[in-house]
């Protein structure tokens, strides 16, 4: 009988089980969904006055996009993406004072300063990007860009994360196809370690770690689909079962960087990425973040955490995490369903 193993995260603090005795298929993970479908989806068109007034609004005029932005009175029509502000934000924009941190008989808080909106993907309900055209990807990545500019811009924001929730399993309240974006006051502590490590190995080595595990990565038995800008892999110390990240091929901080050839090829990459994955597991819940860090010691990349396991006891009073898949078996499979994804985009 072969041992389970434990695997540390490339740069972070973090210990994985690989449990390779609850060895299983991609069947065994398939859950019956929940269905949520309101009466009335405040996303779809013909409903945009049951949002907040767009921040950004996409156009499509003679196979060229107009941008603009909803009037408090009044909301634009026919559009392909629209940015609004979160009816329910996490964090707000300061009124007039800035934030502060307050210490009252040992307890820390202050005010949650910053942004939350929702970037609503496509007029049509059910275009997520496992089957979304790479047109309509690439709008929306080019959304992510305009909003990314205005939100970092602040001065009370230090980070933007860039992320989504498929299915009711992964936290997704409106099944309507959409993105969020939340704007904080501070850099979380993910990030932050990351920035710190590979720092580090910047100082010592020259070189970006985050380009060094590309390189091993891109051609082992982790590897899993690339094309001309990015590749897709499953990382060592995976958390989840069939978790896998996709990593530009250049060095880049930001999704900021990124040419406009870079643009499409990450929409195709994400398209046959999560086609691939709705195939294979029968359309499971999951959640994605862009990780970015305005430095060029860092490498910004996308992680994906199919939602196919629970965190019980040991993992939640423990923080060592148990993947009952190991990221080599995961990347067979993946492997083999992103490629027949590949041939039909």
């Amino acid at each position: 009988m072969s041992i389970n193993e434990m695997r540390k995260d490339y740069i972070l603090d973090r210990w994985v089980v690989i449990a390779s005795q609850r060895k299983r298929r991609p069947t065994d993970f398939v859950k019956a969904k929940e269905e949520r479908k309101p009466s009335v989806c405040p996303f779809c068109p013909g409903n945009e006055h049951l949002t907040p007034p767009a921040n950004l609004v996409y156009l499509l005029e003679e196979n060229m996009i107009r941008k603009e932005k909803d009037k408090e009175d009044s909301r634009h029509k026919n559009w392909v993406v629209r940015c609004i502000p979160n009816l329910y934000p996490a964090f707000s924009p300061p009124k007039l004072q800035e934030a502060s941190t307050r210490v009252e008989r040992g307890y820390v808080s202050t005010e949650a300063h910053g942004h939350h909106e929702v970037v609503i993907e496509s007029p049509s309900h059910d275009e997520h990007p496992s089957v979304a055209s790479i047109s309509q990807l690439t709008y929306v990545i080019e959304a992510y860009e305009d909003r990314l500019r205005v939100l970092s811009s602040y001065d009370y924001v230090k980070y933007v994360s860039i992320f989504r929730n498929q299915g009711a399993d992964a936290g997704a309240s409106l099944s309507h196809a959409h993105t969020q974006m939340i704007a904080t006051p501070m850099v979380p502590s993910i990030i932050r370690e990351e920035l710190v490590s590979s720092k580090e190995y910047f100082e010592q080595n020259k070189r970006c770690v985050f380009c060094e595990i590309l390189e091993k990565e891109g051609k082992n038995e982790r590897s899993i689909w690339e094309n001309e800008s990015f590749a897709v892999f499953a990382p060592w110390a995976a958390v989840n079962p069939f978790e896998f990240w996709i990593f530009p091929k250049r060095h880049q901080a930001t999704i900021l960087d990124m040419s406009k050839d870079e643009i499409k090829s990450l929409a195709e990459a994400m398209r046959v990425s999560f086609g691939g994955l709705r195939t294979l597991l029968d359309d499971p819940s999951y959640n994605f973040g862009f990780h970015m860090a305005s430095k060029e010691w860092y490498h910004w990349h996308i992680e994906i955490y199919p939602r196919l396991s629970i965190w019980a006891g040991f993992e939640k009073s423990t923080g060592m995490l148990i993947n009952v898949m190991s990221p080599e078996e995961a990347a067979v499979n993946l492997r083999e369903a992103f490629q027949k994804e590949k041939d039909k985009v």
